[in-house]
C-alpha cells in the first residue's frame, strides 16, 4: 500500500514539475473544492462569506464544461487537431448518465411504470429497448460513460486518420458528425426521449438530486475529475508520446517519413480525448437535470473551441482558464443583458483573434517575460555603470 502511495506521488509530481500555471490552477480548484463546501455547510446564510447551494451547483457546471475544454485543448493545442465535434463526446457521456438516472426513477414516474421511462409510456412502447438494458446499474452506465465516446472517436479516428484527412476537412468532418447526432437524437423513434431528452430524475445510487449534500459531494467529485485529468493529459504531454504529438502538429509529413505511426498516435491521443470529454458529460448531467440533443448541436463545440482560444491554447490550464472565465461572463450576461450575449461571445474570440493570439495565459505570460528581461537588463546596466 505504501509503495502504490509513493508511487503516485512520484507520478503526479513529474507530471507537474515545470508547470507553475498548471500548479496554480490545480491548488485553486483544490481550494474550491474543499472551501466551498465549508462555506455552504458551516457558515449561516446570513455570512457574507456563505456560499449558496445553487452557487455549488453552478460551479459543477462550470468546472465539467473546464473538463471539456481540456479534452479539446489536448488534441487541438498539442496534436493540430481542431475539433469542431467534442460537444457529441460530451453528450454521450451525458446521455449514457442520463439513462442510469431514468432507470432509478423506476415507478415514480408521471405513468407509474416501473420499467418504461415516462416518454417511452407516452410514445406507446411496449417493451424497454435492447440499448437501455443494463443501465439499472451505476457500474454499467459508468462502463458506457467511458466505452460510447471512446468507441465512437476509435471509429470516426481510425477512418479518418487512415484516410490522411487533416485541417479544414478533419474540422468539418468532425462537425457534420455531431450535427448528425443531434438530428437523429431529436427523433422520437431513437429511444432517447427526443426533442425533450431526459430529465425529471430523482437520485443517484440512492441519494435524492435535489439534497444540498448530494449537490455538494457531485461538485467535490467534478472538480477532483478534473484534477486528475489534467495531470494526466499533463503527463502524457510530458512523455515521448507528447513529443511525438506536437512533432506531429508542427511537421507531420517529416514525423511520418522518420518512422513514427502517425495515424496510430492521433487515433490514441482522439479517444483519450473523447473519454475525457464522456466523463465530463456524465458530471454534467446530475448536476444540471437534464440532457437533450441542443448539447450535439454544431454551435457548442464552436464555442469550447473559443475557450480553449481565448484561455490559452497548447497550455492545458489555459483552457480550464478560459472555459471558468467565459462561462462565468455568460452566466452574467445572460442575466444583465441577455439580447446581446452572443455578440460579445464573438466579440471576445475577435479580440483574443487580433490581440491575444496566445489567449490570456499567453499575453500574461509574455508581459512576465518582458518584465522580467526588463528588470535583469536594468540590474546588468547598473552593475556595469558602478564597476
Amino acid at each position: 500500500m505504501q509503495s502504490t502511495t509513493t508511487q503516485s506521488k512520484s507520478f503526479v509530481l513529474a507530471a507537474m514539475r515545470g508547470d507553475k500555471g498548471g500548479q496554480i490552477t490545480v491548488l485553486l480548484i483544490l481550494a474550491a473544492v474543499i472551501l466551498m463546501p465549508l462555506a455552504n455547510m458551516l457558515l449561516p446564510a446570513s455570512n457574507p462569506l456563505h456560499v449558496e447551494t445553487f452557487t455549488i451547483s453552478l460551479m459543477g457546471k462550470y468546472l465539467s464544461y473546464a473538463m471539456l475544454a481540456l479534452a479539446v485543448d489536448l488534441v487541438w493545442g498539442y496534436l493540430g487537431i481542431l475539433s469542431l465535434g467534442h460537444g457529441a463526446f460530451f453528450a454521450l457521456g451525458g446521455y449514457a448518465m442520463g439513462m442510469y438516472l431514468m432507470r432509478q426513477i423506476g415507478d415514480r414516474g408521471v405513468y407509474g411504470n416501473a420499467t418504461l421511462p415516462d416518454f417511452m409510456v407516452f410514445l406507446n412502447w411496449q417493451e424497454l429497448p435492447w440499448f437501455w438494458l443494463g443501465f439499472d446499474q451505476f457500474w454499467f452506465a459508468c462502463l458506457m460513460v467511458v466505452l460510447v465516446p471512446g468507441a465512437l472517436a476509435y471509429v470516426f479516428g481510425y477512418l479518418a486518420f487512415r484516410s490522411r484527412v487533416s485541417g479544414v476537412y478533419l474540422s468539418i468532418m468532425t462537425q457534420a458528425l455531431t450535427y448528425a447526432l443531434m438530428l437523429a437524437f431529436f427523433r422520437n423513434e431513437m429511444g432517447f426521449g427526443g426533442n425533450n431528452g431526459l430529465t425529471d430524475f430523482k437520485d443517484i445510487l440512492g441519494f435524492s438530486l435535489q439534497q444540498d449534500t448530494t449537490k455538494i459531494v457531485l461538485f467535490v467529485l467534478t472538480g477532483l475529475a478534473l484534477i486528475v485529468s489534467y495531470i494526466v493529459c499533463r503527463s502524457v504531454i510530458g512523455s515521448r508520446l507528447g513529443r511525438v504529438s506536437m512533432s506531429i502538429r508542427d511537421t507531420e509529413s517529416r514525423t511520418r517519413f522518420m518512422g513514427y505511426d502517425v495515424d496510430g498516435i492521433k487515433l490514441w491521443m482522439f479517444v483519450l480525448s473523447a473519454v475525457i470529454a464522456g466523463i465530463a458529460g456524465a458530471l454534467y448531467v446530475p448536476q444540471v437535470g437534464i440532457i437533450n440533443p441542443g448539447e450535439f448541436a454544431p454551435l457548442n463545440s464552436i464555442e469550447v473551441v473559443v475557450w480553449v482560444a481565448l484561455g490559452g491554447r497548447a497550455t492545458l490550464f489555459g483552457a480550464i482558464v478560459g472555459a471558468l472565465v467565459i462561462n462565468y461572463a455568460k452566466s452574467w450576461f445572460t442575466v444583465e443583458f441577455p439580447e446581446i450575449w452572443l455578440f460579445a461571445l464573438g466579440g471576445l474570440f475577435v479580440l483574443s483573434t487580433m490581440y491575444f493570439p496566445k489567449g490570456l495565459i499567453g499575453f500574461i505570460s509574455d508581459k512576465l517575460s518582458t518584465t522580467k528581461a526588463r528588470k535583469e537588463k536594468s540590474t546588468l546596466n547598473k552593475e556595469e555603470a558602478t564597476a
